[in-house]
Formats: structure tokens, C-alpha cells, sequence
């Protein structure tokens, strides 16, 4: 008898294992990872982030209202793992300085402006956790753009600007930039 149940609760992990290992290496994500890079005289910027979609959902609101991002609480900016910001060299982020290096970024949505944060926590493979605040470098507030295009899978893309780069963020119809530029 205590052999079977051995044998069961056997097969019961080994089966949780192969779930884990299919959904970690084979399954295809439903936020995929992205990278944004931005290269231009002499000042590369790399981010590496996940894409969610808006699949009919209420993005951005409070909570009472459903929002999957409410108003005043932490967003990695993503999906899956925390999103890394990586600089070759020191810049000004959104007027503050900021040495090189790599980076979390993470904002907090609000009604006007998305607050971004940059942490010196990085490499934070499950992003849904909320970073040690403690560790927060630089905060900005990125008012807000409303866009009559909606944007269905989120996006972190690049403009230039006079010596450097706007990060710019969209999803739905929200859009706010954060310049970037060479110190």
C-alpha cells in the first residue's frame, strides 16, 4: 500500500515538473519579450520588457472600476518579468541624472502622468512583485498623451531628440514619453 501512494505522489510531481518546464521553456508566452534599442551618437539604450495586449480589457482606471493597471499602484511597465533599462553611459532621465548601467524601470499610473521609476534592482525574473522601494534611483512624471489610435499589444519604442532619445510608451489610447538625453 505505501508503495502505490509512493508511486502516486511520483507521478503527480513528475507531471508538475514537465507543466513547470513546458511552461517556462516550450509553451510560446502570452505576453512575448521585446527589446527596444536606441543607438545614435554614441548613446545606446536597451530595454527589455514583455507585451501584453488589451484583449477588450479596461487598462487604466481605478480599481473600483476594474482597471487591470489602477490608478496609484505599481506596473512594470509589461508584463511577465520586471522590465531592465539598460544606458552605456551617464544620461539625464527626464532631467535627472542617471550613471550608466542596467537598471528595473516601473511606472504608476495616474490620471494626468505615469510615474517612472528607475530602481537598482534588476534581472527580476517575476516582475508581478513590487520592487524594494528603497532601492528607487529616479522618479519622473510623464503627463499624459491621449492617442485616437487605439494600440493593442503595449509598446516601448524611441524618437530622437537634440542629443539623445523620447522613450515612448503606448497602449490602448495612453501614450507618455520620458527624454533621455547625454549628460
Amino acid at each position: 500500500m505505501l508503495k502505490k501512494i509512493l508511486i502516486g505522489i511520483g507521478v503527480v510531481f513528475l507531471l508538475f515538473v514537465l507543466w513547470v518546464v513546458y511552461g517556462l521553456f516550450i509553451a510560446e508566452p502570452v505576453s512575448p519579450p521585446a527589446t527596444a534599442s536606441f543607438n545614435e551618437g554614441g548613446l545606446e539604450i536597451t530595454i527589455d520588457y514583455s507585451q501584453p495586449s488589451k484583449k477588450g480589457r479596461l487598462l487604466f482606471g481605478t480599481a473600483e472600476s476594474g482597471a487591470l493597471q489602477p490608478y496609484g499602484k505599481y506596473w512594470r511597465l509589461g508584463a511577465n518579468a520586471a522590465t531592465d533599462i539598460t544606458f552605456n553611459q551617464d544620461v539625464n532621465f527626464g532631467g535627472k541624472s542617471v550613471a550608466a548601467g542596467t537598471y528595473r524601470m516601473y511606472a504608476v499610473p495616474g490620471e494626468e502622468s505615469f510615474e517612472v521609476v528607475l530602481n537598482s534592482e534588476s534581472g527580476v525574473f517575476f516582475g508581478a512583485a513590487e520592487p524594494d522601494y528603497d532601492l528607487d534611483l529616479v522618479s519622473v512624471y510623464a503627463p499624459i498623451q491621449n492617442s485616437a489610435t487605439e494600440i493593442e499589444t503595449f509598446i516601448i519604442g524611441f524618437s530622437s531628440i537634440d542629443s539623445g532619445a523620447n522613450i515612448n510608451f503606448s497602449w490602448d489610447n495612453i501614450l507618455f514619453s520620458v527624454p533621455v538625453t547625454t549628460e
